[in-house]
């Protein structure tokens, strides 16, 4: 069971903003999108933006803004689902967020859910808030690599996922992240295993794999719709990638439809 009393998202306070709680209420789920300070065993501490903290039942809550203004993201709400009640997630303790985009649209749908009367409200609430505590386990598990320099990684290689077409360079991504050529290869293979070029190539195999299946363009055309310049290149790093050439893979692969 989960019941959420309140829901809010990119809520902006002043400087003097101040939540004091002595015997605390609900679960109360904190995102922050600025630094704030928070009371954490007997002391005032200040912490970055995209910190995340969980405050359990009757547990007492304080916390402040520290500059001239306060952006966070809230959650009070009742349950007595194991992945909450026994999660071990720590309690009334910040903890920086591995990827703050994806919680803070998680957050984006969850205030969706609570104040519209949708026929599958109870699990789609249910459902956002199992992947949403997913999220703040994964953070948990790995909090000893997430840097400020992190959350721009995590940026550049969505926006590489999302857009393999656009043009890429080694370079671009550099002025990207504001960093050296020469540096942003070394964080990002170190970071996900894979040079941001092989990243790129990737992609745009991935994406030339779809377009060769479920589309009726011609070879070229599918070639420029994944960011090639001319034919043969595309030729050459597909059957790197793939093992195969594109019009091979098409034949092997393409299922023609059925007579009817």
């Amino acid at each position: 069971m989960i019941h959420i009393h309140f829901a809010e998202c990119n809520i902006s306070h002043a400087s003097n903003f101040v939540i004091d709680v002595p015997v605390g209420y609900h679960w109360l789920l904190v995102i922050t999108k600025t630094p704030a300070q928070f009371w954490v065993h007997g002391e005032l501490k200040e912490y970055p933006a995209h910190s995340a903290i969980l405050y359990r039942p009757q547990q007492k809550v304080y916390y402040q803004a520290c500059n001239d203004i306060f952006i966070n993201d809230w959650l009070r709400f009742e349950s007595s689902e194991p992945y909450i009640t026994e999660s071990p997630l720590p309690h009334g303790y910040p903890m920086p967020l591995h990827d703050p985009d994806y919680c803070h649209k998680l957050m984006e749908l969850l205030v969706i859910e609570h104040h519209y009367n949708r026929a599958y409200k109870t699990s789609s609430i249910d459902g956002l808030l199992r992947t949403l505590f997913n999220k703040l386990l994964e953070s948990h598990n790995s909090q000893s690599g997430i840097t400020p320099q992190s959350y721009n990684l995590l940026r550049l290689r969505s926006a590489i996922h999302n857009h393999p077409n656009d043009y890429w360079s080694v370079s671009k991504m550099a002025d990207y992240l504001l960093i050296s050529p020469g540096y942003l290869h070394i964080i990002y293979k170190k970071t996900f295993g894979i040079s941001c070029m092989d990243e790129v190539i990737y992609c745009r195999i991935r994406l030339a794999k779809e377009y060769l299946l479920h589309s009726n363009q011609s070879i070229a055309e599918i070639a420029s719709k994944c960011g090639y310049q001319n034919v043969e290149h595309f030729h050459r790093q597909f059957k790197q990638v793939a093992g195969i050439t594109p019009k091979q893979y098409q034949s092997k692969h393409k299922v023609d439809a059925l007579p009817i």
